[in-house]
């Protein structure tokens, strides 16, 4: 059955800190996933680009994992995090585990990202995010949600100029 007709996996989302052992595990694995598409073996990754990729968990205003019930119950299989960058919200550290892609979860993160940012900043203009020009599949996801291009912004600009931006308009 293709991804798109499959069921989606029953799961539910729980917001936790930053630090949460299981959102720690979830980015190191992205780290690795991103790592195998941008970086050179043997070369260490530019400190520059490093800066702008490390968060500070005092920026982070949400960090939520979505988790599985049903068959594999209690397993985490996404996560993303929400910071305020310069006024603006900015989604960061989005993940879903490879075998639960193509099945709504990163839909359903996204706009649980959404509900967030609308129900504590009524009025918020807008969502911004980055990403990189090696991952189609998340610039498939941000499209298909309404996201549009927007220029790079810092600290991106300098650090990352292959870099993608994007906007959701909230208002």
């Amino acid at each position: 059955m293709p991804a798109s007709l499959a069921p989606r996996p029953p799961f539910h989302f729980e917001r936790v800190e930053y630090d949460d052992p299981r959102a720690v595990a979830l980015r190191a694995r992205m780290d690795v996933e991103m790592g195998a598409r941008y970086h050179t073996p043997g070369v260490p990754m530019d400190p520059a680009v490093q800066a702008v990729l490390t968060l500070d968990p005092a920026e982070v205003s949400a960090t939520v994992l979505v988790i599985a019930d049903g068959a594999g119950a209690g397993v985490p299989i996404a996560h993303a995090a929400l910071r305020m960058l310069r006024g603006e919200w900015e989604v960061k550290r989005v993940i879903v585990d490879g075998g639960q892609r193509g099945l709504g979860v990163g839909r359903a993160l996204m706009n649980e990202l959404e509900r967030i940012v609308r129900e504590e900043a009524p009025g918020a203009p807008r969502m911004i995010l980055q990403t990189g020009d090696r991952q189609p599949d998340a610039v498939a996801l941000y499209t298909r949600l309404g996201y549009t291009p927007i220029p790079i912004y810092e600290p991106y600009i300098r650090a990352i100029p292959n870099s993608l931006c994007f906007e959701l308009r909230l208002d």
